[in-house]
């Protein structure tokens, strides 16, 4: 009898040890979400992968190249991730590893988009250029190093205030993150296409260029006309009305949000059903 309880206990032992390894797994993706890290995922996931198969071909040479980058990948790894393992400790110092995410966000994201539309509005108005890029999934943290960190909450009136002409933080893009402003003064890549009009300036450029790298969504305000646009997924929507503005964002930011965690949810019930 004493038999058949310790291997009871150790079955379940061995499924919370796998439930807690997994779900340990699933904090650390949502950590590294966001961020290019999700791309040097992908990358060690392709070495293992090479390295499992080039074993099975028999191709020694590539197996022993894969093996080493694997032996050295720990090192290579705690580098290259140094911000998100930063974070990650952070988040477990403050308790936060394992709470669940804010219930708050949608709110946040709608004050978010009232700001950045009576930003525009104003600057529109009196032709004062502006650039706002809008983090979204992809990580916009190379950029962000490139100008002024402010950390700061969103308001219209900072906004205004960034991009007034002759003022320090005036001349480049503010990039907001999480709902704060992270940073301004920002230099954001150039789109080279060829197909882009040539009436169309530096600040149209820039915000097509950050939305092929990424998948961030920027409002420009023209210097020249006032007219808004917004890039995004490497297309310019011009001559956008406030209210058409607001609903793209709406769309963007919150619609989608709302979707993907219903789409989350009922997986998650089928999961639950299914077990």
């Amino acid at each position: 009898m004493q038999f058949a309880d310790l291997s009871i206990w150790k079955y379940l032992a061995s499924i919370v040890d796998i439930a807690l390894v997994w779900y340990v797994i699933y904090k650390l993706l949502n950590v590294i979400r966001g961020t290019k890290a999700v791309q040097l995922l992908k990358g060690i996931i392709v070495i293992l992968l090479v390295r499992v198969v080039s074993e099975w071909l028999g191709l020694i040479t590539l197996s022993w190249m894969m093996q080493q980058a694997i032996n050295w990948g720990f090192l290579a790894v705690i580098i290259i991730f140094q911000p998100e393992v930063r974070r990650a400790l952070e988040q477990l110092g403050r308790g936060r590893f394992f709470s669940r995410s804010s219930t708050q966000d949608d709110d946040n994201q709608e004050k978010a988009i009232e700001a950045i539309v009576k930003a525009t509005d104003y600057m529109a108005k009196r032709r004062i250029g502006a650039l706002i890029s809008i983090e979204r999934e992809t990580g916009m943290s190379d950029y962000i190093e490139t100008g002024i960190q402010l950390n700061s909450n969103i308001s219209s009136e900072l906004l205004i205030n960034i991009f007034i002409p002759n003022t320090p933080l005036h001349d480049g893009a503010v990039i907001l993150q999480k709902n704060t402003v992270a940073a301004a003064a920002c230099y954001l890549p150039l789109s080279e296409s060829p197909f882009i009009s040539k009436e169309l300036g530096t600040r149209h450029r820039a915000a097509l260029g950050i939305s092929e790298v990424t998948d961030s969504l920027t409002v420009i305000v023209s210097e020249e006309t006032g007219s808004i646009s917004l890039t995004k997924n490497g297309e310019l929507h011009r001559e956008l009305k406030l209210e058409e503005l607001k609903d793209l964002l709406t769309r963007e930011m919150v619609i989608q949000n709302k979707l993907k965690q219903a789409s989350s949810a009922r997986w998650n019930w089928r999961g639950k059903q299914n077990g």
